[in-house]
């Protein structure tokens, strides 16, 4: 292939793409319009990987969201997705630990169990039964070309494993055995929730023409800043560059005490140029509700000692209603584990509704 038809080939992936992402970005804005004004209507499915703590490009990224709309009457539920820790991961150490702290912060940042349905992979059988039907509707080609999956294996440096490669599909599982008709997302994952469209999509006109089973979902796309970690680069468990939801206000301050900045004392945002003094300055405008630029303005020439303490004040500030409402749910765990055992309960009867009604349209009741 020439150099020529080479560059050719990523031009048009790449307007493909962009035509892809304006497509998603309007149906996310005419979705929304219409959750606004009919909540009730909407049904929402997130979740999270056990894979450690929350931290704060958590809450700023997804989780405040999940709370909105369980709050304006939207049918929410989260997945603790504890089978997608294996697919880049060799162990389960400490997974029940990861999984009860991950309910702890959900409920301490505001999410109510009776209005939102908590639950995890590993509990519901039937459906990750819908796995296999699913894999049908798709193909090898389609797996490989998921953006995820590739960065997700390099990053990881694992092997492609079965699961991983087919991990997308079990996303659509997540998301379809609910009927879930939105789920909000970040850019990045929108090739998620396009193969969850083709896989219903695909499902319906097969095997269930006159009554279609599953609805299309809409990407809600977040228009949440990404968080940069105290160290400039993106906010990650696996850099130690987070403020965890969960930390003492001690801890906290230890890490941001030590966190980089560089040689320069005037204080001034420029994400580029200055990648860690500006980490520090997006932190405290978030957890503040201010301008970093404003920030920046007033510590000045006052340098980067002032600068974190401004930053573990306003951050000990914010987290410390959360930090109490935690400690106090953390005295009975065994009401945390009552409220993940009903969330359960709760999935598995939907779950073998939908499954009842796939081997139905698929004539596989006997």
């Amino acid at each position: 292939m020439t150099d020529e038809s080479q560059e050719q080939q990523l031009t048009a992936a790449g307007n493909e793409m962009s035509a892809s992402f304006l497509a998603a970005k309007k149906r996310s804005d005419e979705t929304l319009a219409k959750l606004e004004a009919n909540p009730g209507k909407f049904t929402m499915l997130t979740g999270d990987r056990p894979t450690g703590r929350l931290h704060l490009g958590h809450y700023f990224g997804s989780i405040k969201e999940r709370v909105a709309m369980q709050n304006r009457g939207v049918n929410t539920n989260i997945i603790i997705a504890d089978y997608q820790v294996i697919t880049d991961r060799d162990t389960t150490e400490h997974i029940q630990d990861n999984v009860l702290n991950l309910v702890l912060d959900y409920m301490a940042a505001g999410i109510d169990p009776q209005k939102t349905m908590i639950f995890t992979h590993s509990a519901v059988p039937a459906e990750n039964q819908l796995l296999l039907p699913f894999l049908s509707l798709v193909t090898e080609a389609e797996l490989h070309r998921n953006p995820t999956v590739k960065s997700e294996m390099e990053a990881s440096g694992h092997a492609l494993t079965g699961l991983l490669l087919t991990y997308p599909v079990h996303q659509a599982c997540d998301i379809l055995f609910c009927k879930a008709n939105v789920v909000p997302i970040g850019k990045d994952n929108l090739p998620h929730v396009e193969i969850t469209r083709t896989i219903a999509r695909r499902f319906n006109e097969r095997y269930a023409k006159k009554h279609p089973v599953f609805p299309e979902p809409a990407a809600i796309l977040s228009d949440a800043p990404e968080i940069p970690g105290l160290d400039g680069r993106k906010m990650s468990k696996s850099y130690g560059n987070s403020i965890m939801l969960g930390a003492t206000a001690e801890e906290t301050a230890k890490l941001i005490k030590k966190s980089p900045t560089d040689s320069e004392r005037r204080i001034t945002f420029d994400p580029i140029a200055r990648p860690q003094v500006s980490a520090l300055l997006t932190t405290a405008g978030l957890v503040t509700g201010r301008d970093p630029k404003e920030i920046a303005d007033e510590i000045g020439e006052a340098g980067a000692g002032a600068l974190k303490a401004y930053v573990i004040e306003s951050v000990n500030n914010f987290l410390a209603p959360h930090r109490e409402r935690r400690a106090e749910l953390a005295k009975d765990m065994d009401s945390i584990r009552d409220i993940l055992h009903d969330g359960n309960a709760r999935a598995n009867a939907i779950a073998e509704e939908t499954l009842e009604q796939v081997r139905e349209a698929m004539g596989m009741k006997y």
